[in-house]
């Protein structure tokens, strides 16, 4: 399917324009998605070559020493892109239909979710399937506890500690803990470093 410009609606999904979410070509990279990570839920856990090569097919990138710990999920799969030595949990989620890039060192509870999608407010545009995305970026040696939901569009700083439970919906600096719903700022590491 294309839009009124001629261009796939992956292409404008990787754009980060709107897009059409159940178009076949988007449909045929969610199934591949789903065949991967199902693949993945229900391997051995402790199978670790076995499961590192399934995500190392499934994502867009993998580093070394990292680990996901059975049952994950994502979108597209493609779109996320992790560090080195990061360590996630059970039951991470990442709707990576903007790319999501995790850095090096990166500590994720158990049922964090990752969210770039988003959704029209008119109602009309939501029944028509329109949705679009921003991407997420979270910085080097962050700790996101569990339970954390991050939103579409925000960075979280290096080194930054987010609370259980909380949800993070604009760019956390480096170097603090946030904590809440909505996440805020509650103390600076860099003054308690100096």
């Amino acid at each position: 399917m294309t839009g009124a410009d001629g261009r796939s609606m992956r292409e404008r999904m990787l754009a980060g324009e709107r897009y059409i979410a159940d178009d076949p070509e988007l449909a045929r990279e969610l199934s591949r998605a789903a065949r991967l990570t199902h693949r993945l839920n229900t391997m051995d856990p402790t199978d670790g070559a076995g499961l590192r090569h399934v995500l190392d097919e499934l994502l867009g990138s993998f580093g070394e020493g990292s680990e996901i710990r059975p049952p994950f999920r994502c979108d597209y799969g493609y779109q996320t892109s992790i560090g080195a030595r990061t360590f996630a949990n059970f039951g991470l989620v990442v709707l990576d239909v903007a790319r999501v890039t995790i850095g090096d060192d990166v500590q994720i509870g158990p049922n964090v979710q990752l969210l770039t999608a988003t959704h029209p407010v008119d109602a009309d545009a939501r029944r028509d399937k329109w949705e679009s995305a921003a991407p997420i970026v979270i910085g080097s040696n962050v700790w996101l506890g569990g339970g954390v939901i991050v939103c579409p569009g925000v960075t979280i700083g290096q080194n930054t500690i987010v609370g259980a439970g909380s949800v993070v919906v604009r760019d956390l600096p480096p170097n603090v803990i946030a904590v809440g719903s909505p996440a805020r700022t509650i103390r600076n590491l860099e003054k308690d470093w100096a």
